[in-house]
């Protein structure tokens, strides 16, 4: 499972967490460890990684929570990577200067609206993505000509697929 881990001071950092036969495969941007979980009481988790044991408290929901480790406490908000980008960029991506689209979560495309040399201006709708019986429509950030969509109508698409490139 992907997410998007956000501190308190408004860092963000790619998390996936993979299980494995005995633990988990945890990777924090870039960083990748084999962790062993155990909950020794409610509230309180042993992360054993590398051989070192760290005793982690863990409260709060709704996907808010406070990390107590080493004697500090931490404030982050975890989402699914998905359901971040969406949030956080209107369900699109892109810069000043052009766009790459990629799908922020796994789905099927319902709607191409644009192809190859299109003129789009902001706001214009790019592709359509049926994802957990919803539509999630995308469109342009920013004004451009459209030089690519490898994806059509009927394909399921993963998250982090590519979707549309405008220049």
């Amino acid at each position: 499972m992907r997410f998007v881990a956000t501190t308190a001071d408004g860092r963000t950092h790619r998390v996936e967490v993979e299980p494995l036969t005995a633990g988990y495969r945890v990777t924090v941007d870039d960083q990748v460890w084999e962790v062993d979980v155990q909950t020794p009481s409610p509230g309180l988790r042993s992360f054993l990684i590398d051989g070192v044991s760290h005793l982690v408290s863990v409260s709060g929901d709704d996907g808010r929570f406070v990390i107590g480790v080493g004697g500090e406490l931490h404030e982050l908000r975890v989402e699914e990577a998905g359901r971040f980008a969406i949030r956080t960029r209107g369900g699109t991506a892109g810069a000043r200067e052009g766009q790459t689209l990629v799908a922020p979560l796994p789905g099927k495309i319902t709607h191409v609206a644009v192809a190859p040399g299109a003129v789009v201006n902001r706001g214009d709708t790019l592709v359509v993505i049926e994802a957990m019986k919803m539509e999630n429509e995308f469109k342009a950030v920013a004004p451009g000509t459209v030089r690519e969509v490898p994806v059509a109508v009927g394909q399921a698409v993963n998250a982090g697929d590519l979707l549309v490139v405008i220049v």
